[in-house]
């Protein structure tokens, strides 16, 4: 019985760098932001390598949602689930799970609708649209083993942990605009973290 080879899937380098990038692209003209994205930022593939999936429902805040956005629990959030993967993996870079105020983003009902992704210029630029400006984002990351559904999702060998980085991003106000979960596979993922120091 031969043995099933699999070609080497694409790394992802995930530097804190790339916020900046997101932002400064947020501004620029349509064709700009279609060019490239995040994750061909992240991996160096061209979009045409690229497969994309987003899927979008209304959801209410948890208490956990809830406290990260500070509003009461049961407020309405948009809950978008992102996939994306190299045409010849099935397996998807990471799994994306993205909240956002549901009155916030409703003001412009292209932001509603699934079937506009992917979104040239991503989040940054689609909160842009109705007149939101990150500030900062926070990110917090931890690992544990996958749950036996992200295993299958992200066809990882056995014994791989995988890496839960939590995405908080913060407006000019200081009212935080969007919480994203990520769940990045352990045997393919790279986190850099490049701290530039104010000069004296």
């Amino acid at each position: 019985m031969s043995k099933e080879v699999r070609s080497p899937r694409a790394p992802a380098v995930r530097d804190n760098a790339r916020h900046q990038w997101e932002k400064d692209r947020a501004r620029q003209p349509r064709p700009t932001r279609a060019a490239t994205g995040a994750t061909e930022h992240d991996t160096g593939l061209a979009p045409d390598d690229l497969v994309f999936f987003a899927r979008y429902r209304r959801t209410e805040a948890t208490r956990d949602l809830a406290d990260a956005f500070g509003v009461p629990e049961g407020t309405a959030l948009l809950e978008r689930r992102y996939r994306t993967r190299c045409g010849d993996d099935p397996a998807p870079f990471s799994l994306v799970t993205s909240y956002v105020p549901y009155d916030l983003v409703a003001a412009n009902p292209d932001l509603l609708d699934e079937s506009k992704e992917p979104w040239p210029g991503g989040t940054q630029h689609q909160l842009r649209t109705v007149g939101v400006e990150v500030d900062r984002v926070e990110e917090r990351v931890t690992a544990r083993p996958p749950t036996p559904e992200e295993a299958r999702e992200l066809r990882l060998p056995p014994d791989t942990a995988v890496i839960l980085l939590r995405k908080t991003s913060y407006d000019t106000d200081d009212r935080v605009v969007d919480v994203s979960h990520l769940v990045l596979p352990g045997d393919r993922t790279e986190l850099v973290f490049t701290t530039h120091l104010e000069r004296w």
